[in-house]
């Protein structure tokens, strides 16, 4: 852990960890305070604080006169599969009902037609650099296409913000797309052809389940921890078996679970990668979210020039913005005529505005102030969980934007997605996040917005409407 974390932050993650590894089971006793500060060499305040926090998350709840007791139990993984049950690549067919869900704008909101009230300070001021360089815009600049690369004072300030998490990146190995789901768009193409095999994570982001059936590509899914990401073994076998051209993978709080993969994980992967000469699409697009650190790219251990980095601002910034970048690699050549083939150009005036944004301090504001928001946010969803009447399989993720449900075997969170409907309410089933149909008794849930009344009573209303009661 880094050492700039605080002391209770650390006490809390190895409590946490202790609970997801079942040293600890639901209903038993945690130490108590007077245990934990003599094992850990902590001040009582140091201890109370941790456990409160675990508490806050729902957790852990205090029996008076008896101790910290464990009342939820996060998700690890799923039972690991045994690798000759791993599918054999295939064509994607994605589900409409991810277009209905789309269609709604209900992939990250219970109660979409909700609308979150006033706009938060960092949006204001986002609007107005914008505005600034809307209003700056001489008589015949709306008559040019910008050029492929996109602005260049933006992809500097892209630099050195990419530069902090160790990578440092110069402006011309980038290039700005129309969000992540572009930059991976034309990743895909610039590395592979119809037919290929890509890896994916399983569970993992149905964007890129929609982008392999659109190119033609089969899916190979791998099996993937919400806390710690793909699992490495389980590719090296796939790569052992079938000729797999590329894998995409978000190391850093990926949906729908928040995994961050560890350090060694991310060294094995970039070791493997060499051996079969894969190409990597990292989708960074949820690392800044992280609650107490940024994780560094992945991009950052790459020595040959294979990592193709994707990323934008529409998951800790503004969905609507709809601008992000890549970093192409040994494909960036590709990528550029690529990106003037499906997008000719970005705005010139929303990219200067976000430069000058950035430049001034306010992203990184705005981030400071959105990490505390969303850490407030899932702590308020666990403990909500915490109070339904079944126990449930929960992720607890460090960052990212949402949580992953097990729920009980019996329950179809596909059927109930209509049912659902009919009271106003939008869940995202789990089936959604693989191609082969699994994960009928998962949800996701994101606490991306504020819990006001309306979405809490909402969030009070899934157990009944997936039969948990």
């Amino acid at each position: 852990m880094d050492d700039s974390t605080y002391r209770y932050q650390q006490l809390e993650q190895w409590l946490l960890q202790g609970i997801i590894d079942g040293r600890w089971k639901l209903g038993d006793r945690l130490p108590s305070i007077r245990e934990l500060c003599t094992q850990q060499g902590l001040s009582k305040a140091t201890v109370q604080h941790a456990l409160q926090r675990l508490e806050v998350q729902g957790l852990v709840e205090v029996r008076p006169k008896a101790g910290h007791f464990v009342t939820l139990v996060p998700i690890n993984t799923r039972p690991p599969r045994v690798i000759s049950r791993i599918e054999a690549p295939r064509p994607v067919t994605v589900s409409d009902l991810l277009l209905d869900i789309m269609g709604r704008s209900a992939a990250f909101d219970l109660l979409p037609e909700l609308h979150a009230g006033e706009l938060p300070p960092g949006i204001v001021a986002l609007n107005r650099a914008i505005g600034r360089a809307l209003r700056r815009q001489r008589g015949g600049d709306s008559q040019y296409y910008d050029k492929p690369a996109g602005d260049l004072k933006l992809r500097e300030q892209l630099t050195l913000m990419l530069a902090k998490r160790g990578w440092p990146v110069g402006p011309d190995e980038l290039c700005i797309t129309s969000g992540c789901q572009h930059a991976l768009f034309l990743a895909l193409m610039a590395c592979c052809q119809r037919g290929d095999v890509v890896a994916v994570e399983s569970p993992g982001f149905y964007g890129v389940l929609q982008l392999l059936e659109q190119l033609g590509l089969q899916v190979l899914e791998v099996p993937t921890s919400t806390a710690t990401g793909m699992d490495i073994d389980a590719l090296e076998e796939a790569l052992g078996r079938w000729n797999v051209q590329a894998c995409v993978v978000s190391p850093a709080f990926a949906t729908p679970g928040g995994a961050l993969m560890p350090g060694a994980a991310r060294h094995r992967l970039m070791t493997l990668a060499e051996k079969h000469d894969l190409a990597i699409i990292e989708d960074d697009i949820y690392a800044e979210s992280g609650f107490s650190h940024v994780p560094d790219t992945l991009k950052a251990l790459d020595e040959s020039n294979r990592v193709i980095h994707c990323s934008s601002f529409s998951k800790v910034l503004s969905r609507d913005l709809r601008l992000g970048w890549i970093s192409g690699a040994r494909w960036h050549k590709r990528i550029l005529h690529l990106k003037l083939v499906t997008q000719l150009a970005s705005s010139r005036y929303l990219q200067q505005g976000v430069a000058e944004y950035m430049e001034e301090g306010e992203l990184s504001a705005h981030l400071r102030r959105q990490r505390k928001l969303l850490r407030e946010r899932r702590d308020r969803l666990l403990a909500s969980l915490h109070a339904w009447p079944v126990p449930v399989r929960v992720s607890v993720p460090q960052g990212g934007l949402a949580i992953w449900l097990e729920l009980p075997d019996r329950v179809d969170t596909l059927a109930a997605y209509h049912k659902a409907l009919d009271t106003g309410v939008v869940i995202t089933p789990g089936p959604l996040f693989s191609a082969s149909d699994e994960y009928a008794n998962c949800l996701r849930i994101s606490f991306s917005h504020p819990w006001d009344k309306r979405r809490i009573l909402a969030l009070n209303q899934l157990p009944e409407l997936l039969d948990l009661t």
